[in-house]
Protein backbone atom coordinates (compact mmCIF):
# COMPACT_ATOMS: atom_id res chain seq x y z
CA UNK A 1 0.00 0.00 0.00
CA UNK A 2 1.23 3.49 -0.84
CA UNK A 3 1.10 6.24 1.75
CA UNK A 4 -0.76 9.47 1.03
CA UNK A 5 2.58 11.27 0.64
CA UNK A 6 3.78 8.74 -1.94
CA UNK A 7 0.52 9.07 -3.85
CA UNK A 8 0.77 12.86 -3.80
CA UNK A 9 4.37 12.71 -5.05
CA UNK A 10 3.23 10.54 -7.97
CA UNK A 11 0.34 12.86 -8.84
CA UNK A 12 2.73 15.82 -8.55
CA UNK A 13 5.19 14.21 -10.98
CA UNK A 14 2.40 13.33 -13.40
CA UNK A 15 0.94 16.84 -13.23
CA UNK A 16 4.30 18.50 -13.84
CA UNK A 17 5.06 16.34 -16.87
CA UNK A 18 1.64 15.97 -18.51
CA UNK A 19 0.83 18.58 -21.17
CA UNK A 20 -2.76 19.08 -19.99
CA UNK A 21 -4.34 19.28 -16.57
CA UNK A 22 -5.08 15.98 -14.83
CA UNK A 23 -7.97 15.12 -12.50
CA UNK A 24 -7.80 17.05 -9.22
CA UNK A 25 -6.82 15.10 -6.10
CA UNK A 26 -8.98 17.14 -3.73
CA UNK A 27 -9.61 14.49 -1.06
CA UNK A 28 -5.98 13.37 -0.99
CA UNK A 29 -4.75 16.96 -0.74
CA UNK A 30 -7.23 17.76 2.04
CA UNK A 31 -6.10 14.72 4.04
CA UNK A 32 -2.44 15.65 3.67
CA UNK A 33 -3.02 19.29 4.62
CA UNK A 34 -4.91 18.16 7.72
CA UNK A 35 -2.03 15.83 8.62
CA UNK A 36 0.49 18.66 8.12
CA UNK A 37 -1.49 20.95 10.42
CA UNK A 38 -1.58 18.33 13.16
CA UNK A 39 2.12 17.54 12.75
CA UNK A 40 3.07 21.22 12.83
CA UNK A 41 1.00 21.80 15.98
CA UNK A 42 2.65 18.82 17.66
CA UNK A 43 6.14 20.03 16.70
CA UNK A 44 5.49 23.52 18.04
CA UNK A 45 4.16 22.08 21.29
CA UNK A 46 7.18 19.81 21.76
CA UNK A 47 9.67 22.56 20.94
CA UNK A 48 8.44 24.45 23.99
CA UNK A 49 9.08 21.54 26.35
CA UNK A 50 12.27 22.31 28.35
CA UNK A 51 12.59 18.71 29.53
CA UNK A 52 13.42 17.32 26.08
CA UNK A 53 16.88 15.85 25.51
CA UNK A 54 19.21 16.81 22.67
CA UNK A 55 18.36 13.58 20.85
CA UNK A 56 14.65 14.36 21.08
CA UNK A 57 15.25 17.87 19.76
CA UNK A 58 17.15 16.34 16.83
CA UNK A 59 14.23 14.02 16.05
CA UNK A 60 11.84 16.98 16.18
CA UNK A 61 14.08 18.84 13.73
CA UNK A 62 13.99 15.87 11.35
CA UNK A 63 10.19 15.79 11.57
CA UNK A 64 10.10 19.52 10.80
CA UNK A 65 12.31 18.97 7.75
CA UNK A 66 9.96 16.27 6.50
CA UNK A 67 6.99 18.60 7.00
CA UNK A 68 8.73 21.26 4.90
CA UNK A 69 9.47 18.68 2.19
CA UNK A 70 5.80 17.75 1.94
CA UNK A 71 4.78 21.43 1.96
CA UNK A 72 7.09 22.00 -1.02
CA UNK A 73 5.40 19.18 -2.97
CA UNK A 74 1.94 20.53 -2.11
CA UNK A 75 2.84 24.08 -3.17
CA UNK A 76 4.46 22.91 -6.40
CA UNK A 77 1.47 20.68 -7.22
CA UNK A 78 -1.01 23.51 -6.68
CA UNK A 79 1.12 26.03 -8.61
CA UNK A 80 1.48 23.64 -11.54
CA UNK A 81 -2.29 23.24 -11.76
CA UNK A 82 -2.80 26.99 -11.45
CA UNK A 83 -0.30 27.61 -14.25
CA UNK A 84 -2.14 25.21 -16.57
CA UNK A 85 -5.55 26.63 -15.64
CA UNK A 86 -4.45 30.16 -16.52
CA UNK A 87 -2.56 29.12 -19.65
CA UNK A 88 -5.47 27.08 -21.03
CA UNK A 89 -8.37 28.97 -19.43
CA UNK A 90 -10.32 29.49 -22.67
CA UNK A 91 -9.71 25.89 -23.75
CA UNK A 92 -10.90 24.61 -20.36
CA UNK A 93 -14.06 26.72 -20.29
CA UNK A 94 -14.93 25.51 -23.79
CA UNK A 95 -14.39 21.82 -22.94
CA UNK A 96 -16.89 20.20 -20.57
CA UNK A 97 -14.85 17.01 -20.24
CA UNK A 98 -11.75 18.89 -19.09
CA UNK A 99 -13.81 20.87 -16.58
CA UNK A 100 -14.70 17.64 -14.76
CA UNK A 101 -11.02 17.32 -13.85
CA UNK A 102 -11.10 20.58 -11.87
CA UNK A 103 -12.42 21.43 -8.44
CA UNK A 104 -15.26 23.94 -8.17
CA UNK A 105 -12.79 26.65 -7.13
CA UNK A 106 -10.51 25.83 -10.08
CA UNK A 107 -13.42 25.95 -12.54
CA UNK A 108 -14.46 29.33 -11.19
CA UNK A 109 -10.90 30.64 -11.48
CA UNK A 110 -10.62 29.36 -15.07
CA UNK A 111 -13.89 31.06 -15.99
CA UNK A 112 -12.88 34.38 -14.40
CA UNK A 113 -9.43 34.28 -15.98
CA UNK A 114 -10.84 33.52 -19.44
CA UNK A 115 -13.36 36.34 -19.09
CA UNK A 116 -10.73 38.85 -17.95
CA UNK A 117 -8.40 37.82 -20.79
CA UNK A 118 -11.16 38.19 -23.38
CA UNK A 119 -12.10 41.62 -22.07
CA UNK A 120 -8.46 42.71 -22.06
CA UNK A 121 -7.98 41.61 -25.68
CA UNK A 122 -11.21 43.29 -26.72
CA UNK A 123 -10.32 46.57 -25.02
CA UNK A 124 -6.65 46.73 -26.02
CA UNK A 125 -6.68 45.24 -29.53
CA UNK A 126 -9.82 43.75 -31.02
CA UNK A 127 -12.06 46.81 -30.88
CA UNK A 128 -9.61 48.56 -33.22
CA UNK A 129 -9.75 45.81 -35.86
CA UNK A 130 -12.22 45.45 -38.74
CA UNK A 131 -15.56 43.96 -37.68
CA UNK A 132 -14.93 40.42 -39.06
CA UNK A 133 -11.82 40.16 -36.88
CA UNK A 134 -13.23 41.48 -33.60
CA UNK A 135 -13.54 38.15 -31.83
CA UNK A 136 -11.47 35.27 -30.53
CA UNK A 137 -13.21 32.56 -32.52
CA UNK A 138 -10.70 30.00 -33.76
CA UNK A 139 -13.12 28.88 -36.46
CA UNK A 140 -12.36 31.96 -38.53
CA UNK A 141 -9.51 31.84 -41.09
CA UNK A 142 -7.89 35.04 -39.81
CA UNK A 143 -6.06 33.59 -36.84
CA UNK A 144 -2.98 31.53 -37.51
CA UNK A 145 -1.79 30.19 -35.15
CA UNK A 146 -5.09 29.67 -33.28
CA UNK A 147 -6.04 32.25 -30.68
CA UNK A 148 -7.00 29.56 -28.16
CA UNK A 149 -4.03 27.79 -26.57
CA UNK A 150 -4.54 24.06 -26.15
CA UNK A 151 -2.28 21.34 -24.68
CA UNK A 152 0.05 19.56 -27.08
CA UNK A 153 -0.65 15.87 -26.42
CA UNK A 154 2.00 14.89 -28.98
CA UNK A 155 4.70 16.24 -26.67
CA UNK A 156 7.30 13.57 -25.81
CA UNK A 157 7.35 12.36 -22.21
CA UNK A 158 9.29 9.83 -20.17
CA UNK A 159 6.95 7.19 -18.78
CA UNK A 160 7.73 4.58 -16.13
CA UNK A 161 5.67 1.37 -16.20
CA UNK A 162 4.42 0.50 -12.70
CA UNK A 163 3.25 -2.91 -13.91
CA UNK A 164 3.23 -4.97 -17.10
CA UNK A 165 1.11 -2.81 -19.40
CA UNK A 166 -0.81 -3.77 -22.55
CA UNK A 167 1.18 -3.00 -25.72
CA UNK A 168 0.81 0.57 -26.96
CA UNK A 169 0.74 1.70 -30.58
CA UNK A 170 3.36 4.31 -31.47
CA UNK A 171 2.66 7.11 -33.98
CA UNK A 172 4.41 5.14 -36.75
CA UNK A 173 2.05 2.20 -36.20
CA UNK A 174 4.49 -0.12 -34.43
CA UNK A 175 3.54 -1.83 -31.17
CA UNK A 176 5.64 -1.19 -28.09
CA UNK A 177 5.83 -3.45 -25.04
CA UNK A 178 5.95 -1.68 -21.68
CA UNK A 179 7.04 -4.10 -18.97
CA UNK A 180 7.07 -3.32 -15.26
CA UNK A 181 10.00 -1.09 -14.30
CA UNK A 182 10.85 -0.03 -17.85
CA UNK A 183 11.13 3.66 -18.76
CA UNK A 184 10.16 4.72 -22.28
CA UNK A 185 10.18 7.98 -24.24
CA UNK A 186 7.11 8.49 -26.39
CA UNK A 187 4.28 10.90 -27.18
CA UNK A 188 2.00 11.65 -24.25
CA UNK A 189 -1.07 10.68 -26.28
CA UNK A 190 0.34 7.14 -26.60
CA UNK A 191 0.43 6.52 -22.84
CA UNK A 192 -2.22 8.93 -21.57
CA UNK A 193 -4.66 6.09 -20.83
CA UNK A 194 -2.00 4.17 -18.87
CA UNK A 195 -1.26 7.19 -16.68
CA UNK A 196 -4.99 7.75 -16.11
CA UNK A 197 -5.42 4.13 -14.98
CA UNK A 198 -2.39 4.27 -12.68
CA UNK A 199 -0.50 1.63 -14.66
CA UNK A 200 2.31 4.05 -15.49
CA UNK A 201 3.69 7.34 -14.21
CA UNK A 202 5.43 10.27 -15.85
CA UNK A 203 8.99 10.99 -14.75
Amino acid sequence: MHTDIELLARHWSNERNAPHILPAQHDLLAAILDHLRRQSDAVQLLRGDPSLSDDEHLRITLVQLDIERVKFIVRSYVRTRLYKIEKYARYITANADIQTRLTAAEREHASRHADLTDRHFNYSVLQSLPEPQRHLDDETPYYMPPMMSSPDVTRPVFVHALEDCPPVVLPDGTRHEMLKGHISLTHYSVVEHLVARGEAELV
